[in-house]
């Protein structure tokens, strides 16, 4: 199917109903691959089903593991114990967790795997992550400093104690922390300084491998030791994604509706969860806003903040440059070509100069989503308000949820296409 753009037409009305969101991606791709280390049968109930798991399912089958999927939110992974060498490199598109957490787990394949991405994983850094796994005596290579990273695997891990620099991102650590479950001995994580991207997708991570029956011990806020478990076959059930939610909940406080989500808000355990405590304070957000632990959540945040009482600084958020695309670049981009002078970055912060008064105007507006389905999805909220909002490349969504649209529509949202 070919949309080129997708022109959002202002609903003037309150958006009331119900809508399930999809189901956790950073969740799904961390237990399918958990899955496919475990040996036996593991069920994987209320995944989601997008590009990004897509390429993790894939990649699984291409190194031997039988990923069936019998209904549109439930994967069935017969795992062997030990993943294969692929009869090609492993093809990740642009999918972050898929790519840095099978870097490192391929490091127990008998054999080269090389992991690759398009080209904007091509542009996105793991330089950390090879640097660490040299540390645990795995042969691998990235000459960029970004994908593709070829591991010559079948040793596995033959040193127990690294330190890795997570300040670019939190899923360097749980990369590491779910192949060392793999390894013959304990092995220790430890983090280099204080900054991690977003700290909460390590507890996630942990609990994930914990229902997977690995043990992690929490040395030190720093420190993580993980046991030589492996890993047991176990049924999941996969918690709707956070991310996703965060839409919905802007589309509710922007239009004064009501959406359910089908999930109390406080049964999430997601970091981007948190994003509601802010998104609920609209149209008085906070003056500055700490993205470092919901950095997903901070597109949808901003270009809320365009219609907030007050502007908004946006701070603790340069992991955001290092995302699929530029995210702090893109959202400047955008709001100032709704508005001039919107929106500024100074360093890596973002500041958003609010103007309430967009609301009911018209423009002609053509956003630039860079084939990032955030700035897709955040973009969609300023079309709620203001009419001429036309969002480039609608489809590039598939990545984490190919039902944003039929969702809005649902709720009574309608669109141009071209």
């Amino acid at each position: 199917m070919t949309l080129n753009t997708l022109t959002i037409t202002p609903p003037n009305k309150a958006l009331v109903g119900k809508v399930q969101p999809p189901g956790s991606k950073s969740i799904t791709n961390r237990v399918l691959l958990l899955a496919g280390l475990a040996k036996g049968i593991s069920r994987l109930t209320g995944a989601l089903k997008s590009d990004d798991t897509r390429y993790m399912a894939e990649a699984l089958r291409a190194m031997g593991v039988q990923v069936d999927e019998p209904d549109d939110t439930t994967f069935v992974v017969h795992g062997q114990g030990k993943l294969q060498a692929p009869a090609q490199p492993l093809f990740l598109g642009n999918a972050g967790t898929a790519t840095r957490f099978l870097t490192a787990a391929v490091a127990f394949v008998d054999g080269t795997v090389v992991v690759d991405g398009d080209e904007h994983m091509r542009k996105r850094p793991i330089q950390p992550l090879v640097k660490a796994l040299h540390q645990l005596g795995v042969d691998a290579d990235a000459p960029t400093a970004c994908p593709p990273v070829t591991v010559n695997g079948g040793k596995g891990f033959t040193a127990y104690k690294v330190t890795i620099d997570a300040g670019l991102s939190s899923q360097y650590v749980s990369a590491l922390q779910m192949a060392a479950a793999c390894a013959d001995q304990p092995v220790d994580i430890v983090l280099a300084g204080e900054d991690i991207g977003a700290r909460g997708y390590i507890d996630l991570t942990i609990a994930a491998m914990e229902a997977f029956g690995a043990q992690v011990e929490r040395v030190s806020p720093s420190v993580w030791r993980v046991l030589p478990t492996g890993y047991k076959a176990t049924d999941f059930l996969i918690e709707p994604d956070a991310s996703a939610a965060t839409y919905l909940w802007a589309a509710e406080v922007l239009t004064g509706g009501r959406i359910d989500l089908g999930v109390p808000t406080e049964q999430f355990s997601q970091p981007d969860a948190r994003a509601y405590d802010v998104i609920s304070q609209f149209p008085n957000l906070p003056a500055v806003i700490d993205g470092s632990q919901m950095q997903d959540a901070i597109p949808t945040i901003a270009v809320l903040a365009a219609f907030n009482n007050t502007p908004v600084r946006f701070v603790g958020i340069a992991n955001l440059r290092v995302k699929e695309c530029d995210r702090t670049h893109a959202l400047a981009l955008g709001l100032n070509a709704i508005k001039p002078g919107l929106a500024v970055e100074e360093g890596d912060d973002l500041v958003v100069h609010a103007d309430p008064s967009l609301a009911g105007t018209t423009v002609s507006c053509s956003i630039d989503t860079f084939a990032d389905h955030r700035m897709a999805m955040s973009f969609a909220l300023a079309g709620l308000k203001i009419a001429g909002i036309a969002i480039e490349n609608p489809l590039c969504v598939g990545k984490t949820y190919p039902g944003y649209w039929k969702a809005l529509a649902s709720l009574g949202v309608t669109f141009t296409e071209q």
